[in-house]
């Protein structure tokens, strides 16, 4: 098997998300993703993707505005992460877990956009369009860098997979935030209905870590 196959594996092994949330802090992770320049290729060559992008694809989805963003060029490359998935019609746990979100938004401060982005992913893209995620942001005062995404459903089942939550029926989604930073490799997840301090703490130990010194 290749080195590149060898990669993607170990990304599914350490990105593979458990359904049952019994702790605040769930799983840390480090991935060897540090995003470094390449200095020794040669004039004309193609750079080749890196293991996250390999994993994460660029497959397509849409957001709350309507615009067709690419899920690791446009929303994970070079940035901290902080990901969930639920849907706009729920009566449980969606709102209390994006006010959550909310409360890590307010103290991201102007990080929001520029260093972090927020990424909340439907399971219901059948019925979340849009234009009725544009709505579900305004409740939550949501500001640029809150992605809300729907799509095909093929196109964010795929995506959904990818992070471990892909459900079969919505009600079943997932209370989790994954918290990721691709520049450096290091993701956790933590139960997203815990309290919102303890989950900021989470939060600003990823932002805050560093690449490994070069060897």
């Amino acid at each position: 098997m290749t080195e590149q196959g060898l990669k993607s594996i170990n990304w599914e092994k350490r990105l593979a998300i458990g359904l049952m949330a019994i702790s605040l802090l769930l799983v840390t992770h480090r991935t060897a993703e540090a995003q470094q320049p390449v200095t020794s290729q040669q004039p004309g060559a193609v750079a080749q993707p890196s293991a996250a992008q390999t994993y994460f694809t660029d497959v397509l989805l849409v957001n709350q505005n309507g615009e067709k963003m690419r899920f690791y060029s446009d929303l994970l490359q070079g940035k901290v992460v902080i990901i969930n998935s639920f849907f706009a019609t729920c009566t449980g746990s969606c709102l209390p877990l994006n006010r959550n979100m909310e409360k890590v938004q307010a103290a991201l401060g102007d990080r929001l956009g520029k260093d972090v982005h927020i990424v909340s992913i439907s399971v219901d893209p059948e019925v979340d369009t849009p234009a009725s995620l544009k709505e579900y942001a305004k409740k939550l005062h949501a500001r640029p860098g809150w992605f809300f995404l729907t799509g095909s459903k093929q196109e964010v089942d795929f995506a959904l997979k990818k992070i471990g939550h892909f459900v079969d029926q919505k009600e079943a989604h997932v209370n989790v935030f994954i918290i990721g930073n691709v520049r450096t490799g290091l993701w956790k997840k933590a139960f997203g209905l815990a309290k919102s301090d303890e989950l900021i703490k989470v939060v600003e130990s990823v932002i805050n870590d560093q690449p490994a010194a070069a060897k």
